[in-house]
């Protein structure tokens, strides 16, 4: 081997070390003889690509591929920066740039969609949760660093990007170019419905929205409310502590999370008493853009028998990131430390999956040709009406019937001293010849 070769193996081999020690924090132990069998295989077959490939390989491309597969294998937000790289990262990734709206992160070697914030360029595209960017300006984004992407999806208000999406309906790329522009959060939206039911739609968790989620509780409450709807569903931005916070305001004791990792000790993070706002009874909402401090809460309240949660399971995304620099001056950024709900479960792995579960319509728009050859529905067969919130309206039947009663469509039993059964029941959607609701397909892991 030359000495370019050997120092890619070197190189790559150093890389495999650091993932394989890294397997520690899934629970993973590795003896030093498995290490080194590991490694051996692994020098191997580079050693098989540079002298059998059918022609002479990029070894840098190689390595690049490797070290991104590896990094992605067990950690889909995790990225390798080189030394150019890195320093862009570090001089923009506090900078207040205009985007496009996407929440992202690995998926199949590519970048994948985890949401697009509600009103944002990506969101008025269509952009949705389960889409891959196959290139951003032209780049692919086939091993292209997580952090990286970020940095290419941002820049100057007004100026546009081009986008090239892979969509599960489209088995051909989307161009789509968007403008990029200052993101404004959606703020949360409450009302009270004629049942005295609060709903609180909260879209998004960056910092001042837990405090308004607290005033309008409070200010729902003093107008009549007797139960509440926390609706988190497409709530993919904000951090791991604020998603502490708002699940602090309807749990005044208790674990709510905690951290771990393999060289971060557990840190519990317990209910502040004096921080809860209401004791009334509430149902969470969730769906596959459900990401990050929003899961956290939603476990904790689930876990903590605050609240049923209904909807699909979340995305997967709740974990303290870390950038490590290597001596050549690049980076790998990395999750140190995961967050757990109260009963044990890595959020970043397992997601948050509703006691009550119920598969979201599809919003994406069918193609005029499956729209005429689709037979016309009758009234049977239809399930929903048309703009009818089946999550919702399921989340107010467990609310106010119970999750037994709600699941089985029978009326509940009446409680000791409660009104006779003559009396007008809450004007209430109940479920018409609708199946029971199927276990929602499970999101794909980047």
């Amino acid at each position: 081997m030359n000495s370019r070769f050997k120092f890619v193996v070197v190189t790559s081999s150093t890389c495999l070390v650091i993932v394989l020690l890294l397997g520690a924090m899934r629970g993973r132990s590795a003896s030093p003889e498995d290490a080194y069998r590991h490694l051996a295989v692994y020098t191997e077959v580079l050693s098989r690509i540079k002298s059998d490939y059918v022609e002479e390989p990029d070894m840098k491309n190689v390595t690049l591929g490797a070290i991104n597969g590896m990094l992605e294998s067990i950690d889909p937000y995790a990225s390798y920066l080189n030394a150019e790289q890195y320093k862009q990262w570090q001089k923009e990734k506090d900078e207040h740039r205009a985007g496009v709206g996407l929440v992202i992160s690995k998926k199949f070697g590519y970048v994948g969609v985890i949401d697009s914030v509600p009103g944002s360029p990506a969101a008025k595209a269509g952009l949705t949760t389960g889409d891959i960017l196959e290139t951003i300006n032209g780049v692919a984004t086939r091993d292209m660093p997580l952090a990286y992407a970020e940095l290419l999806l941002t820049g100057e208000p007004g100026t546009s990007i081009e986008l090239s999406v892979l969509r599960v309906r489209k088995p051909e790329p989307q161009k789509i170019s968007l403008t990029r522009t200052n993101i404004q959060y959606p703020p949360v939206a409450a009302k009270l419905t004629p049942d005295q039911i609060g709903i609180l739609t909260v879209e998004s968790l960056e910092p001042g929205e837990v405090k308004e989620v607290a005033s309008q509780t409070e200010a729902l409450e003093k107008q009549g409310a007797k139960r509440f709807v926390l609706d988190l569903r497409d709530c993919s931005t904000g951090s791991p502590e604020q998603g502490v916070h708002l699940a602090n305001l309807f749990v005044d004791k208790g674990l709510i999370t905690y951290t771990l990792g393999q060289k971060s000790p557990r840190q519990n993070v317990d209910a502040v008493p004096s921080a809860a706002v209401t004791h009334l009874p509430l149902v969470v909402i969730t769906n596959r853009g459900t990401a990050d401090g929003a899961e956290i809460a939603a476990a904790a309240l689930l876990d903590g028998k605050r609240a049923e949660v209904v909807g699909e399971r979340t995305y997967g995304d709740a974990a303290i990131h870390k950038a490590i620099t290597m001596d050549d001056g690049s980076a790998v950024i990395l999750s140190i430390a995961k967050y757990y709900s109260p009963s044990g479960k890595a959020i970043q792995d397992t997601g948050v999956t509703p006691s009550v579960p119920v598969q979201q319509a599809d919003a994406s728009t069918p193609d005029v040709e499956e729209e005429a050859a689709a037979p016309p529905e009758t009234p049977e067969q239809t399930q929903t009406k048309p703009g009818e919130d089946l999550l919702m309206k399921k989340a107010i039947e467990v609310l106010t019937q119970g999750k037994t009663a709600a699941a089985t469509g029978e009326k509940p039993s009446p409680r000791p001293g409660s009104a006779p059964a003559t009396s007008p029941a809450p004007k209430i959607m109940t479920p018409l010849n609708i199946p029971k609701p199927q276990q929602p397909e499970t999101q794909p892991k980047p």
